[in-house]
């Protein structure tokens, strides 16, 4: 009958302790990790897609995703939103919105700015130029729901300084011609809102998403810097002065909308007050390179849960970065 030495048991149970909780951390759930750290959004996201997007605004990457086990972060969001348990949800939040009555009244709201500026004109000249500013201002810039900050209307208020001091240095024509762009500016925000997720959907990788949604928005600035040329034609504004600024204004509402922060568009919008030709269509073009690449990440497109976002606001003390620069 063979002894057993109780001493090398003993030393070989000690030895075997150390090396078994190494093999259950290194061969543990790395996933099972990840859904605690981001139950929150799991919980209350009504599809994969969310949780992609949530998870990128997060600072993960589809090279990240590969340290859990997975090809890409939309690989990692299904299996995230599998393993988490879900109440009946509506439709999923990154799905086009299908046109009804709220379409309907977001277009007739987008030709009001520039009813009222013909209106203004022809009723009281005197009061075109303010009116119209008012219109461009609010229709232009105000839709969004840009990150916090500690001073929210900042770039509001440079906006309307912006288009004020346009209009007193080129006419009241300038105004005006801004209130006639603002239902393009309705349209082609819109047309590229629905398109990116419809390409959200359809992707696979973040950086396939990202070259899908590049050439999307790069399509609408142009097309609404044609509409932005005709309608300052048709108010007698100079094309020069007025298509930069509509179109500073235009990714202004872009990038506030889609929940960028408000840093680099303030910065913009403060140089186009600067008093030289070229500072509106330098300011333009420096927002132009920030928003292809804020608006070409998916996390951009989400729509966040406003609970959510104070929840973190209120965790960490710092607000809400979706929509930031890579």
């Amino acid at each position: 009958m063979t002894t057993v030495d109780p001493h090398a048991v003993a030393g070989h149970s000690k030895g075997a302790a150390p090396a078994e909780t190494a093999r259950r951390r290194g061969g543990g759930d790395p996933v099972k990790t990840l859904l605690h750290r981001h139950r929150d959004l799991c919980e209350r996201a009504v599809d994969p897609l969310e949780i992609a997007a949530g998870l990128e605004a997060h600072g993960i990457t589809d090279r990240t995703a590969a340290r859990f086990r997975h090809r890409d972060v939309f690989s990692l969001a299904e299996e995230l939103y599998a393993r988490t348990p879900h109440a009946a949800a509506p439709a999923a939040a990154l799905t086009p919105a299908p046109a009804g009555p709220s379409a309907l009244r977001g277009l007739g709201l987008a030709l009001l700015p520039g009813a009222l500026a013909f209106g203004a004109t022809a009723a009281a000249p005197a009061w075109a130029g303010p009116a119209a500013v008012a219109a461009a201002v609010a229709a232009l810039v105000w839709p969004g729901r840009a990150a916090g900050g500690r001073f929210p209307y900042a770039a509001h208020l440079l906006a309307a300084l912006a288009v004020g001091w346009g209009a007193h240095r080129h006419g009241a024509a300038l105004a005006v011609g801004l209130a006639l762009a603002v239902a393009p500016a309705h349209l082609a925000a819109t047309a590229f809102a629905v398109a990116a997720r419809a390409r959200l959907a359809g992707s696979r990788a973040l950086e396939d998403f990202a070259d899908r949604a590049r050439p999307l928005l790069l399509a609408a600035v142009a097309l609404f810097t044609g509409a932005a040329a005709g309608a300052a034609a048709l108010a007698g504004a100079p094309l020069t002065a007025a298509v930069p600024l509509a179109v500073l204004l235009f990714l202004t509402r872009l990038l506030l909308r889609h929940g960028a922060h408000r840093g680099p568009v303030a910065a913009a919008l403060a140089l186009a007050l600067v008093p030289v030709p070229a500072a509106a269509p330098a300011a333009a073009a420096g927002l132009l390179v920030h928003a292809v690449l804020a608006l070409s990440r998916a996390s951009a497109h989400a729509r966040p849960h406003p609970s959510t976002r104070k929840e973190k606001q209120k965790m960490t003390g710092q607000p809400t970065e979706q929509g930031a620069t890579r």
